[in-house]
């Protein structure tokens, strides 16, 4: 597999720059409208870029879901307690198979289950140019459907200056990173880019280690009114498992308690490839387009018996599974002095083959689901003076398929997707913004299956596809000091799919419909930069519940409060941060009796430059906080939590030339 993939990348990047020619380039506008998606300062909906060269400042290869923690509305936990490995987060109180997650427009989340795994793609976040999070259903966007709301990366911009970077760094629990990276440049019309990088750690509970590498190669071609962009991102990782819960009694023992196993490991090679291209027919059109391919191979063992809670008989059950996901979208843009209107379609074909092992039996078990989609949307932004009118239309079709020992008839979804808003500029550095849009999504493989890897027979399926009315109302300032956005949300869902605290057969968490509820909060992110110091606040509010029969209560793992707050200190070449998060308890059962208590976070940063070096400390955790953010109750009333690391230290360093 590696050597056709090794074949395939240089035979792709050979056809890429053999056939330039020597052409005017194009501007870094029109490279930017490869990926219409992003939105801009008068999009009327929830939107935040984050700052690229503190992501940089702060990037040690840790889960990227660690970093977007920081910004309004996201908790974030960890399977083995450090920041590298599995980690898993929340936005608005719903999981990750309700954001959207994209590279360049290109749908990064599974199909089947809708999740985005990071851990997948180690140290992504060195290859990524800019990240722009937008906070409920926000523009339209190809794959998953943007529920709770989206992230979208960028791949590197290869305008950038010629350099190679080396780098490294070495932490608590035997936590390393090692990268290379280098780019030309745009030398004769052609730019290239490449990045390889090692991430290990022991992680902070026993036998939780992670040890992965990835690439990431990103070609182009520019001419006078065409460009061409190819990204190739692999990643190769093997984990000690840690996915289960701990009891608190055998906390209150051993923090560092594993409940899985030694021998319950996983393992996961996947791989994309994705070309793009942007074609400029005339002056005020331009046509984006991409194709793309994943590839997907790996499982993980599964100890049945120490599952569910008998002494282990070494009796090893693997799920292992392959998959491939192609698909393709263009887009076609129009602007003219008072209006910008976006048209595009978007289809996809992915299949996953399921297999279950044992050490003693062999195969048990072969079976694949099957999901494909098409969908098309128009967008206009209409330009009335102060005024921004914004319209918004996406249509989408979208089947399961599943082939198994058991007959399954074909589901078909229809969602159609509209959204509006407006925008009002107040001046020139505030406005003000409302936006409401309605989106549906499919329930999940795992949520109709019930968590079962093969379907049984005689199976009913219950979950019902969901759908959200999501209204935005805030106000952005953006002045040459100090950036600011208050906004205000409510979301209210019909058939909302929600966790129920409990975990299926494959070690997945169950879900199930409830009739009403809904979700409202309040959101500020706010910058000042004063001389040498800089101020950041990133804060949210929130105020949920759900309507079952006659009984109504909270949604679980979803926090009233969460505050970060961050105080930064440039002075020539040295840089210096200290950061705090608050965290608000949550629940962990529908039953709203059990909680995780709230906690306090300080963390601090040092980082000193000279000449092309840079060399960073983090102190994490600095008080030394015993906490938890995520858990769930079994049905003897067990509790379950996942302990995260006490204080721990880094130290990193990067060289350029």
């Amino acid at each position: 597999m590696k050597r056709h993939l090794s074949a395939t990348v240089s035979l792709l990047l050979w056809t890429l720059f053999v056939n330039a020619q020597d052409k005017d380039t194009i501007t870094q506008k029109k490279l930017d409208e490869v990926v219409i998606y992003k939105a801009n300062t008068i999009t009327p909906v929830t939107y935040q870029n984050l700052d690229m060269k503190v992501i940089d400042q702060k990037n040690t290869g840790q889960e990227p879901s660690f970093l977007l923690s920081e910004t309004p509305s996201i908790t974030v936990y960890s399977d083995a307690g450090s920041y590298q490995g599995y980690s898993y987060y929340r936005m608005r109180g719903m999981d990750q198979t309700r954001i959207n997650t994209t590279l360049d427009g290109m749908p990064l989340n599974e199909p089947e289950d809708q999740g985005a795994y990071f851990s997948n793609y180690p140290d992504i976040l060195n290859s990524v140019s800019n990240i722009q999070i937008q906070r409920g259903v926000g523009t339209s966007k190809n794959g998953a459907a943007s529920y709770a709301g989206s992230v979208q990366l960028f791949s590197p911009d290869l305008h950038d200056t010629a350099k190679v970077t080396i780098g490294g760094g070495y932490g608590s629990y035997n936590s390393y990173r090692l990268f290379g990276e280098y780019q030309t440049g745009i030398k004769h019309h052609k730019a290239l880019y490449v990045r390889a990088s090692k991430v290990y750690t022991d992680g902070y509970k026993y036998h939780a280690a992670n040890n992965s590498q990835s690439i990431f190669v990103s070609g182009g071609l520019f001419y006078d009114k065409s460009t061409w962009k190819l990204n190739i991102m692999a990643g190769h990782q093997k984990n000690d498992m840690a996915w289960l819960g701990v009891a608190d009694t055998l906390i209150a023992k051993d923090r560092r308690t594993n409940a899985n196993l030694p021998d319950e490991k996983d393992h996961f090679f996947q791989g994309l490839v994705q070309l793009q291209n942007i074609w400029q027919p005339a002056a005020h059109a331009t046509i984006s387009s991409s194709v793309y391919y994943t590839y997907l191979k790996g499982g993980y063992g599964f100890d049945v018996n120490n599952y569910i809670g008998l002494p282990s008989e070494g009796y090893l059950f693997d799920y292992n599974f392959q998959s491939h996901f192609v698909g393709l979208f263009s887009n076609y843009t129009l602007s003219k002095d008072h209006f910008k209107w976006t048209t595009g379609i978007h289809g996809n074909l992915y299949n996953r083959r399921h297999l279950g092992t044992d050490n003693v039996e062999g195969e048990l078990y072969r079976n694949k689901g099957y999901k494909n989609e098409l969908s098309a949307f128009s967008k206009i932004e209409y330009y009335l003076n102060r005024f921004t009118l914004y319209a918004d239309l996406q249509y989408r079709w979208t089947t399961f398929d599943y082939k198994g020992s058991v007959p399954f008839n074909e589901m078909h979804w229809q969602f159609l997707n509209p959204k509006a808003g407006v925008n009002f500029a107040v001046n020139n550095y505030t406005s003000l913004y409302y936006s409401i849009g309605r989106t549906g999504r499919e329930p999940t493989r795992n949520d109709l299956f019930a968590g079962n890897d093969d379907l049984p027979a005689n199976s009913t399926f219950n979950q019902q596809a969901e759908s959200v009315v999501d209204q935005e109302l805030g106000i952005r300032v953006n002045h040459k000091r100090f950036n600011f956005q208050l906004n205000g949300y409510y979301m209210n869902f019909s058939n909302e799919i929600v966790l129920n605290g409990k975990i299926g057969p494959n070690g997945l968490l169950l879900t199930d419909n409830v009739k009403s509820s809904y979700r409202t909060g309040i959101e500020l992110n706010a910058d000042y930069r004063c001389h040498a110091f800089r101020f950041s606040n990133n804060s949210s509010f929130n105020h949920s519940r759900i309507k079952e029969k006659s009984t109504t209560f909270s949604p679980i793992l979803t926090p009233r409060f969460i505050i970060n707050q961050e105080v930064g200190y440039q002075y020539r070449k040295l840089g210096l941060a200290v950061s705090g998060r608050y965290q608000d308890r949550s629940y962990l059962d529908f039953a709203n009796t059990n909680t995780i208590k709230g906690y306090v976070l300080v963390n601090a940063r040092a980082e000193y430059t000279l000449g092309g070096c840079t060399l960073s400390f983090f102190v994490n955790n600095i008080t030394g906080a015993k906490y938890y953010n995520n858990g769930y109750v079994e049905a003897d009333g067990t509790r379950k939590l996942f302990v995260q690391a006490p204080a721990n230290v880094y130290a990193a360093f990067k060289y350029s030339f």
